[in-house]
């Protein structure tokens, strides 16, 4: 009876109660897990020390740029950087470059083919609004028939049509100025120093990043809508080209993301919207007249109904160009300093400058060179 009672609770094979055997292995499993636990901390205080390391010869690194080159240096560095980083490894281009603050020209960018379709739409609005004062007839396409007038005054014209899937429209302006030269209209357009002078609206105006390439700029504009609403605020990169054969300006400009200016509480950002603007000299870049094409779209983010939102865009868009047109005059008068952006980037023109005197300059470069193209 008691051989039988002393049996009971011994782990057979072994000698030991039971519960002891237990206990011993609770106890060496608690020692593998120390062990296991004090080597993660060794391998996790190593992985510290080396990317501390690393991370201080990289601040080590950058200083010794920064003393260097100068900050456009340093971003075009950075900048060519990520693009080979982004060529073999895609994904991990975009990660580190949200990260770090890098903006991806190569996909942003505005394209030639865009700039191209800006002009030919100039050449076709030219085409159909001659046709309509000669009363001729002829069937615009389904892409012009969706246009409507929507003002039609002596100087000026506009037109609407639907955004599809959109409450929002696109407009287009087609006017003529003949007091001030291409050159002076296109430069006031451009010089974003001059226009927190004339353009009360402006809250901020400034080019946060720029392509050396092509000379595209990224812009962060902010400014005051109509009361109650909050002000707007866009981020968009824009560029230019003049085409000397063919007599053509253009600007183009849309909305993009830029990593170094996040959304603010304090404004409402637009996120969808695009100018382009074609001009065509009546006869050269510096002599008065011209013609110009404006197309717009934005979605501003209200809450107003369709009509609201038209009124205020076809309304409000003659104003601005009267404001620009005024700017210019301005600038023409020599009462404003005006940056010119056509001869700011003179090694970019094809053939060699004219040599003829100043006043048949523009004249002597639009026969002797092809294309130049900036911005």
């Amino acid at each position: 009876m008691h051989a039988r009672v002393a049996t009971l609770g011994t782990k057979e094979g072994s000698g030991l109660p039971a519960w002891l055997g237990s206990v011993l292995s609770w106890v060496q499993s608690g020692g593998r897990a120390e062990r296991s636990k004090g080597m993660m901390s060794i391998l996790y205080n190593q992985c510290s020390f080396v990317s501390g390391q690393r991370l201080r010869r990289a601040h080590q690194i950058g200083e010794l740029y920064g003393s260097l080159y100068s900050e456009r240096s340093r971003r075009s560095l950075m900048g060519n950087l990520w693009r080979r980083l982004r060529s073999r490894h895609p994904r991990t281009g975009h990660l580190l470059a949200a990260l770090v603050g890098v903006f991806m020209w190569e996909e942003e960018k505005i394209r030639d083919e865009e700039l191209q379709r800006c002009a030919n739409e100039m050449q076709t609005v030219e085409m159909l609004s001659r046709m309509s004062k000669q009363g001729w007839q002829r069937d615009p396409g389904p892409e012009e028939q969706a246009w409507e007038v929507v003002m039609d005054r002596k100087n000026f014209r506009v037109w609407r049509k639907p955004i599809p899937d959109s409450h929002l429209y696109q407009y287009r302006v087609l006017g003529t100025y003949t007091d001030v030269t291409p050159r002076q209209f296109f430069n006031v357009q451009l010089d974003t120093e001059y226009r927190k002078k004339w353009d009360a609206l402006v809250i901020k105006l400034e080019v946060i990043d720029r392509d050396d390439k092509t000379g595209s700029e990224v812009v962060h504009w902010v400014t005051h809508f109509p009361y109650p609403m909050y002000s707007r605020d866009y981020v968009y990169v824009r560029r230019y080209s003049v085409d000397l054969e063919n007599n053509l300006m253009v600007l183009m400009s849309r909305a993009v993301e830029h990593p170094t200016v996040p959304e603010s509480q304090d404004f409402v950002r637009v996120r969808s919207y695009q100018s382009k603007m074609v001009i065509r000299p009546h006869t050269s870049f510096d002599e008065n007249g011209f013609d110009y094409l404006l197309t717009y779209s934005d979605d501003p983010q209200t809450v107003f109904p369709r009509y609201c939102v038209s009124w205020m865009v076809s309304s409000g868009m003659p104003d601005f160009l009267e404001k620009l047109h005024m700017a210019t005059v301005k600038a023409r008068n020599n009462e404003m300093e005006v940056k010119d952006y056509l001869s700011a980037r003179p090694q970019e023109i094809k053939a060699p400058a004219s040599t003829e005197r100043h006043g048949d300059k523009s004249r002597g470069q639009q026969q002797g060179q092809g294309h130049m193209e900036y911005a």
